[in-house]
C-alpha cells in the first residue's frame, strides 16, 4: 500500500486549510498540532515496527474515518477483515497505537484551547462568552455584578473576601492515569506549545522537535496499565503530582488575576492573603466506604505524606525568597526579632546550599526567613521519619505544628516592608508565598473521612451491649437520639480497652484514634454515606468525643437513596431543633446529596427530581 499523506487523515475542511497555511486562523491550530503529533508518531512506529505495520495503522485509521463519515457497511467489513487477519503480536501493537494516537489527539486539543485563550487574551476580544478565557471570566463576572446587577464594587469585594471555595479531589484509583504518563504528556504539551511560538529560532525548533519525538516515543514505550493494583498511597501520590506540576504555582497567579480584575472595577486593594478564595480537600486515603484497602494506617500514611510534600514545596521556595528580601531597612519589631535569633544561633548550617553561613545583622529579613527555612526542613524531615519508621528523634516543638506559627514570621516581614515604604516589594513573591500558605496550609490538602453509617451503628451497638443496656441496633430512632444526646451532654467515658471488638469495629475506632493523633489541620469533613436519620450524625459526634478528638471534624450526612433524600429535610430540621447540636455547629451545617445511588435506586429522572426537591427543602430548614 502506498504511503498516504498525513493530511488525508484530517477532515476535508482541515485539508483545504492546510493547503493554504496563511489562511489558517491563528486561534485554530488544532489541525496543525494534530497532524504534527500523528506524523511524528507514525515515523516512530515505522522505525520500531517496520513500514508494513505503519501502513496497517494508517489503513485502519482511514477505513474507520470513511465509515464514520459515510456509514458504508463495506468499509466496516474491510476494517474487520484487516483486523482479523492480524496475528496476536501485531494486534497488540495496533491497539496500543490507537490508544496512543487518541492521547496525542487530546493533547493537541488541549494545546489548541490554551493557544486560543491566550490569543483572545492578547486581543482583548471577549465578546463571545463561549470562547472567553478563564482569565477574562474573572473580570467579566465582576463587571456584570457591578453593571448589570447594580452591586457596588465595595459589595463585590466584601463578598469575595468572605467566601472560600473548597475543591475536593475524590477517590477513583482504578481510573487514574499513571504518573509516568502524566509527566510525559505534560512535556509533549510544552514542546508543542513552544514549537508554534512566533519568536522561535531555527535551532530551538530543531531541538524542540527532537524533544517532542523523544517524549512521544517514551510515552508509547510506557505501559499504560498498572500491572499491580494501585494502593491508596499510590493514588495520593498521583493526585499530588497535579499540585506539584500545576496547582501550586497556579494559585498565586490566579489570585493576581483577581487583584487585576478588582482594580479594573475600582477597588485599589488586593484580596487579603489571609482570606483564601480557594482551598483543597481530598478523599484519597480517607474514603473507606466499601474500600477495605483504606485502613487507619493508610489514612495516617496519607496525612504524613501530604504534610511532607507541603513542607518540601515551601522549603523549595524559601531560599528564592531569601535572595529577594536582601534589604537592610526594617521596622523595630523585626529588628528586635532578628537580633534575638542572631544571639541564639551562631552555627553554620553546612547541609544548606545557599545561606549556609551565619547571616549578618545587616540582612534582617534573611535572618527571619533563615529561621523559617530551618523549621520547614525539620517539619519535612520529621514527617519523613514518621512515615518511614513510625517515630522521629526530631521534637515537635522544632517543627511547624499549626498554621499560625508558620504565618507569623512571614506576616512580620510583610508588615515591616510596608512600614518602611517597600510595599511593592512586599506585594511580590512574599505575598504569593503568604497566599500559598493560607491556601494550602501545612497539609497541602485537607483529608475528608468517609464511612458508611451502618459501621458506626455496629460500634455503638457493641458499646451498648457491653454496658448491658440493650442493643442499639434494635432501638427506635427516638430512643437512639435520646441516649446519644444524654451521653453527649455528660462526661463519663463509655468504654475502655476491654470493649469486645470485631475487626470491623476496631477499624472504625482506630480511624478516630488516628484523627485524634494527627494535627487537626490535616482533616476536613467526616462524611457519613448512606445517612438516613439524625442519630447517624449524633453517633459520629459521640465517637469523636470518646476517642479524644480535641478539635472534632465537621460531620456531614450524605443522603443517597430516594427514601433518604425525601426524609433528609426532616432529619436536618430535627438536628437544628437540638440545643446541643446548634451550639456544636455554630450556625454552619454541610449536607451532601448523592446522585449515584439515588439513580440506581429510582432511575435517573426520578432521582434528578428528588435531588432538586431535597435541595429546595433543605434550604428552608
Amino acid at each position: 500500500m502506498a504511503n498516504r499523506n498525513i493530511e488525508k487523515m484530517a477532515s476535508i475542511d482541515a485539508q483545504l486549510r492546510l493547503l493554504v497555511p496563511a489562511k489558517v486562523s491563528e486561534d485554530d491550530k488544532l489541525v496543525e498540532y494534530d497532524a504534527l503529533l500523528l506524523d511524528r508518531f507514525l515515523d516512530i512506529l515505522q522505525d520500531l515496527h517496520g513500514e508494513d505495520l505503519k501502513e496497517t495503522v494508517q489503513e485502519c485509521y482511514e477505513l474507520s474515518a470513511e465509515y464514520e463519515g459515510k456509514h458504508d457497511p463495506k468499509k466496516l467489513e474491510e476494517l474487520g477483515n484487516v483486523l482479523t487477519s492480524l496475528d496476536a503480536g501485531d494486534s497488540i501493537v495496533i491497539a496500543k497505537s490507537f490508544s496512543h494516537m487518541l492521547n496525542l489527539a487530546n493533547l493537541a486539543e488541549e494545546v489548541q484551547i490554551a493557544y486560543r485563550r491566550r490569543n483572545k487574551l492578547k486581543k482583548g476580544d471577549f465578546a463571545d462568552e463561549n470562547n472567553a478565557t478563564t482569565e477574562s471570566d474573572i473580570e467579566e463576572t465582576l463587571k456584570k455584578l457591578v453593571v448589570q446587577l447594580k452591586k457596588s464594587p465595595e459589595e463585590v469585594f466584601d463578598a469575595l473576601k468572605n467566601q472560600t471555595v473548597d475543591l475536593v479531589l475524590t477517590a477513583h484509583p482504578t481510573q487514574s492515569v499513571r504518573r509516568s504518563l502524566l509527566q510525559k504528556h505534560g512535556r509533549i504539551r510544552n514542546c508543542l506549545a513552544q514549537l508554534y511560538a512566533k519568536d522561535i529560532t531555527p535551532d530551538d525548533k530543531q531541538e524542540l522537535d527532537e524533544a517532542l519525538q523523544r517524549e512521544i516515543q517514551a510515552a508509547f514505550r510506557t505501559d499504560e496499565i498498572r500491572r499491580t493494583p494501585p494502593t491508596p498511597q499510590d493514588e495520593m501520590r498521583a493526585g499530588m503530582s497535579y499540585f506539584h506540576e500545576t496547582i501550586w504555582k497556579g494559585v498565586p497567579k490566579f489570585l493576581r488575576r483577581v487583584d487585576t480584575a478588582l482594580k479594573n472595577i475600582g477597588i485599589n486593594e488586593r484580596v487579603p492573603y489571609n482570606a483564601p478564595l480557594i482551598q483543597f480537600s481530598s478523599w484519597m486515603g480517607g474514603d473507606r466506604d466499601g474500600n477495605p484497602r483504606v485502613t487507619p494506617e493508610v489514612t495516617r500514611d496519607v496525612c504524613l505524606l501530604a504534610r511532607m510534600m507541603a513542607a518540601n514545596l515551601y522549603y523549595s521556595q524559601i531560599e528564592d525568597l531569601m535572595f529577594e528580601l536582601s534589604m537592610w531597612r526594617c521596622n523595630d519589631e523585626l529588628r528586635v526579632r532578628a537580633d534575638e535569633l542572631l544571639r541564639s544561633s551562631k552555627k553554620d548550617a553546612k547541609h544548606y546550599i545557599e545561606f549556609w553561613k551565619q547571616i549578618p545583622p545587616s540582612e534582617p529579613y534573611r535572618v527571619i526567613l533563615g529561621e523559617v527555612r530551618d523549621k520547614l526542613y525539620q517539619t519535612r524531615e520529621r514527617s519523613r521519619h514518621l512515615l518511614a519508621n513510625g517515630i522521629s528523634d526530631i521534637p515537635g516543638e522544632a517543627t511547624y505544628t499549626n498554621l499560625e506559627q508558620f504565618l507569623e514570621p512571614l506576616e512580620l516581614c510583610y508588615r515591616s516592608l510596608c512600614a518602611c515604604g517597600d510595599r511593592p516589594i512586599a506585594d511580590g513573591s512574599l505575598l504569593d508565598f503568604l497566599r500559598q500558605v493560607s491556601t494550602f496550609g501545612l497539609s497541602l490538602v485537607r483529608l475528608d473521612i468517609r464511612q458508611e453509617s451502618d459501621r458506626h451503628t455496629d460500634v455503638i451497638d457493641a458499646i451498648t451491649r457491653h454496658l448491658e443496656i440493650g442493643s442499639y441496633r434494635e432501638w427506635s430512632e427516638e430512643r437512639r437520639q435520646e441516649w446519644l444526646l444524654s451521653e453527649l451532654s455528660g462526661k463519663r467515658p463509655l468504654f475502655g480497652p476491654d470493649l469486645p471488638k470485631t475487626e470491623e469495629i476496631a477499624d472504625v475506632l482506630d480511624t478516630f484514634h488516628v484523627i485524634a493523633e494527627l494535627p487537626a489541620d490535616n482533616f476536613g469533613a467526616y462524611i457519613i454515606s448512606m445517612a438516613t436519620a439524625p442519630s447517624d450524625v449524633l453517633a459520629v459526634e459521640l465517637l469523636q468525643r470518646e476517642c479524644h478528638v480535641k478539635q472534632p471534624l465537621r460531620v456531614v450526612p450524605l443522603f443517597e437513596k430516594l427514601a433518604d433524600l425525601e426524609a433528609a429535610p426532616a432529619a436536618v430540621a430535627r438536628l437544628f431543633s437540638i440545643d446541643w447540636y446548634k451550639n456544636r455547629i455554630n450556625g454552619k451545617q454541610e449536607v451532601m446529596i448523592g446522585y449515584s445511588d439515588s439513580g440506581k435506586d429510582a432511575g435517573r429522572l426520578s432521582a434528578a427530581w428528588a435531588l432538586y426537591k431535597a435541595q429546595r427543602s433543605l434550604l428552608s430548614c
